[in-house]
């Protein structure tokens, strides 16, 4: 059975901070708002602090992703990030696998002069900070995948199926940077480090990619309750493909994207799009606590409790 054509969420982001020393003074910049694409709309968000920021700004990135820049000139002992949107996510319609272009053609194309697409087509072939280590084993990794003429989206496909086959998800065999050709050696890691790797494995044969930050909607186990908060945030990929455009690939669930994904941001890598992230001044260290929450919507309009979160 097949994702619906239509899904709504509500989804409630909440990031805390513990200081063990009060924190003089802070400064964020998130991630956290949903964008509007072709197959996404964001009907409504909202981003509150506790203590209030003495300064917010929202600002649209080179990306297009909406970013929020805060700061906390008075201090605080404890510092809550609330994020909450309602989201229209719509299916995506993908051909049949084989009737895609060959990899090694849309490369071509990308090449010419002048070039049929966007920059950002072009910057997503090049290195990032996050997956910059193009070494032997990566290129030879990946030419087992794309061998010349094969359609692009097979070619994703088979790169999907040999993650969900040879890799393992295992959260305590990675940091946030840890290397790409480490994460291809011990074959372990979370979304974030498959991502890196796909990423690095498309751009080892030139085929643009890029790092989509976002949430999954989770499903419980048959006869158990959702339990409210126990989601989490998601990473993927986006590869060019040509025709076709962008193209959302998800290697931790060897799956092509589609309702059950809410997109919040796209960039070369995690880096550009860590959903929070920051600077104190102030000593001692300090408690991390997320909680994500992404609820389906049955009904057409918001709930009383939904409207409460977001007005």
């Amino acid at each position: 059975m097949g994702e619906p054509e239509l899904m709504r969420y509500r989804v409630t982001h909440i990031t805390k901070f513990d200081a063990a020393e009060r924190v003089a003074i802070g400064m964020n910049h998130v991630y956290l708002t949903p964008r509007t694409t072709p197959f996404q709309t964001c009907e409504h968000s909202r981003l509150i602090t506790r203590p209030p920021a003495t300064t917010s700004d929202r600002r649209t990135d080179y990306y297009g992703n909406i970013a929020y820049f805060l700061s906390f000139e008075r201090g605080y002992d404890h510092l809550e990030i609330r994020a909450t949107s309602r989201v229209e996510v719509h299916a995506r319609q993908m051909p049949a696998l084989t009737d895609s272009l060959p990899w090694d053609q849309i490369v071509s194309d990308i090449g010419r002069e002048p070039c049929p697409f966007d920059f950002q087509v072009r910057e997503m072939q090049a290195a990032s900070p996050r997956v910059n280590d193009y070494d032997e084993s990566v290129l030879k990794y990946a030419k087992r995948f794309f061998p010349e003429g094969r359609p692009v989206l097979v070619c994703l496909a088979d790169l999907l199926k040999n993650f969900s086959e040879d890799f393992t998800f295992d959260p305590h065999a990675t940091t946030v940077n840890t290397p790409t050709d480490e994460v291809l050696v011990n074959k372990r890691g979370v979304c974030q480090d498959f991502s890196h790797l796909m990423i690095a494995l498309c751009r080892a044969v030139e085929l643009p990619a890029r790092y989509v930050s976002g949430y999954l909607r989770t499903h419980p186990p048959k006869g158990k309750p959702r339990l409210r908060g126990a989601d989490a945030s998601h990473a993927w990929l986006s590869v060019f493909c040509g025709p076709l455009g962008w193209v959302d690939v998800d290697p931790t669930n060897n799956i092509f994207v589609s309702s059950d994904h809410i997109t919040v941001a796209w960039g070369r890598d995690y880096s550009d799009v860590a959903p929070v992230k920051g600077v104190v001044i102030g000593s001692g260290s300090h408690a991390l606590d997320v909680s994500v929450d992404v609820e389906p919507i049955s009904d057409l309009g918001a709930t009383r409790e939904e409207a409460a979160l977001l007005n």
